[in-house]
């Protein structure tokens, strides 16, 4: 990363020299321009509310454009207010004893000097009191900063955020679309690099999560650990620490995690609005929970499953819903074995030294989202770099450069990749199974798993009591049909109900393209699973009195 940042220093550099001027030149007539003891709503405020309506965001091209004007302009206005006391003495007389006055005269000067300025107001907009607006170079180095919550609210659904800690002490965040009283829920879970936003950045006709929430369902959106931001119990805690987990950590802690704090919630929940609820008994539950998995999510849900059969416990899900799934990985584009072989030889170097795969600084990641910015407004740049991630992925046809300036890649923070969960995915692919994570020494495996090697998940695919629905995509070459068919394989061996589905679509269009026959397969494999059936005191009793004899 101080490599990364040595080499972008120029543009860093280049970029924020205008940024200064601006503010040198600029900050004296704000501060005259401000208004004392008047509450006025936030300028930055109404900048967020307007730009998340328009998602007109400026792009580094536009930026430097803006700052070159805006450096002319206030190079000559210099010039002309100088030339002006010069040539009106009486004038520099009046200034100077209108400011060593001010001194005395406190707010009351302040409201005169604010009169100068021209009052203006929009049509359209929800408050037209009539405001100054006043533009500077710093207020528009803006990137789509909208959070998941946004996203909802503004789309007049109700939202809810749930705080989640992991037994090893990451801090996730468990979003909600709440339905309290329904008997039926859904868990979706993002895949690597990406976030509940992936869920709802379709809109209302598009995204999964709205999809469900109109057909009834109290829906739930995941996230995994590995945000820039490094949430955690121990607030000092280090990069090295931080990021030192592979696939294992995502399914038996975040996944567990947060579906066991589902179950809490929805428990309670439904025995306030419906008294008539007993107990859970012999291991029912009152509500029926479903989940939709994309890419790793996929592959971490079957791994949550599996070690939850193995240890005893209860996993409360009724059926699984999993789009182009990671798991198996072995026919792959050439790019991706390259891959392979460099993580693997270079794990042992690269673990410590680059234990988490990010942008560190506010600055780099503002000049991401902004480049990902001029790719859309110059379709000649967007193209060569959509060009390029292809081939780096194999050819996936996916909107890589659309992707790219989604909101949840913004200044303030974006999800990271830990070193160790591309070594889990190298060391699945070059053994051709999906297992778990190896720790590089028996001893240690033995430790955790009890035997020398870590365990082939495929291997307890018969443990699997729920149906399975697994999606793939005709043109996906990050996981490949063959990849998913051999999920398929596997389980129809083991006994389990599974159901296989293939789209002419890529890696990336299972949650970030709109496409309403995916969507509406998805809903019909949902509304396979009814609501838990209230069932009356006197049933129940009797249920077990017999299970007793």
């Amino acid at each position: 990363m101080f490599l990364l940042s040595w080499i972008l220093f120029p543009v860093r550099f280049l970029l924020g020299l205008p940024l200064r001027l601006c503010h040198l030149f600029y900050s004296r007539d704000s501060a005259t321009s401000s208004v004392r003891g008047r509450r006025k709503p936030s300028r930055l405020c109404s900048f967020a509310r307007v730009h998340r309506t328009t998602d007109r965001r400026r792009g580094v091209i536009e930026d430097l454009h803006l700052a070159i004007e805006m450096f002319i302009e206030s190079i000559f206005d210099f010039f002309h207010k100088a030339a002006h006391f010069l040539l009106s003495p009486s004038e520099v007389k009046r200034v100077l004893y209108r400011w060593f006055s001010s001194q005395s005269r406190g707010n009351e000067d302040t409201y005169g000097l604010s009169d100068a300025c021209v009052p203006t107001a929009t049509l359209g907009e929800n408050d037209p009191t009539l405001t100054e607006r006043k533009t500077t170079f710093h207020q528009s180095l803006n990137t789509d900063a909208r959070t998941c919550q946004d996203v909802i609210t503004e789309l007049g659904y109700p939202y809810e955020a749930i705080r989640v800690i992991t037994s090893d002490g990451y801090v996730l965040l468990l979003e909600r679309i709440p339905r309290r009283d329904s008997r039926k829920a859904v868990y979706l879970q993002h895949g690597i690099l990406d976030s509940s936003m992936g869920w709802v950045s379709n809109g209302i006709v598009g995204s999964p999560a709205f999809a469900a929430y109109d057909q009834g369902f109290d829906v739930f959106l995941g996230n995994f650990r590995g945000l820039v931001s490094r949430d955690h119990v121990d607030k000092n805690i280090s990069s090295r620490k931080y990021w030192r987990y592979s696939v294992n950590e995502h399914g038996v802690e975040d996944i567990p995690a947060m579906i066991e704090k589902i179950h809490q919630v929805k428990t309670a929940e439904l025995k306030i609005s419906q008294p008539e609820l007993e107990e859970e008994r012999n291991g029912d539950q009152p509500y029926k929970l479903c989940a939709i998995s994309h890419s790793l999510g996929g592959a971490a849900m079957l791994m949550y499953v599996i070690t939850r059969h193995i240890e005893e416990k209860p996993h409360r899900l009724s059926r699984l819903i999993l789009l182009s799934p990671a798991g198996f990985h072995h026919d792959s584009p050439l790019p991706l074995t390259a891959m392979e072989y460099l993580v693997l030889l270079l794990a042992p170097v690269l673990g410590p030294i680059v234990p988490g795969l990010y942008i560190p600084t506010r600055f780099f990641r503002m000049l991401v989202n902004k480049l990902a910015r001029d790719f859309h407004n110059y379709p000649a740049v967007g193209g060569l770099v959509q060009t390029l991630m292809s081939y780096v992925v194999g050819g996936d046809s996916s909107n890589w450069v659309g992707v790219l300036g989604l909101p949840h890649y913004n200044m303030n923070d974006m999800p990271g990749l830990s070193f160790y969960v591309v070594h889990h995915l190298a060391q699945i692919k070059h053994e051709k199974k999906f297992i778990m994570y190896d720790y590089g020494s028996a001893s240690a495996n033995m430790a955790l798993y009890g035997s020398p090697k870590p365990l082939d998940l495929g291997e307890y695919y018969g443990v699997i009591d729920i149906p399975v629905d697994l999606v793939a995509g005709k043109k996906d070459n990050v996981i490949r049909p063959t990849m998913v068919q051999e999920h398929q394989r596997l389980m129809k061996d083991a006994g389990v109900d599974v159901s296989y589905k293939e789209y002419e679509y890529a890696h990336l269009d299972f949650t970030f393209s709109h496409h309403e026959e995916l969507l509406a397969y998805v809903m019909s494999r949902l509304l396979l699973v009814q609501a838990a059936q209230k069932q009356p005191c006197n049933q129940k009793a009797s249920r077990s009195t017999e299970k007793a004899k």
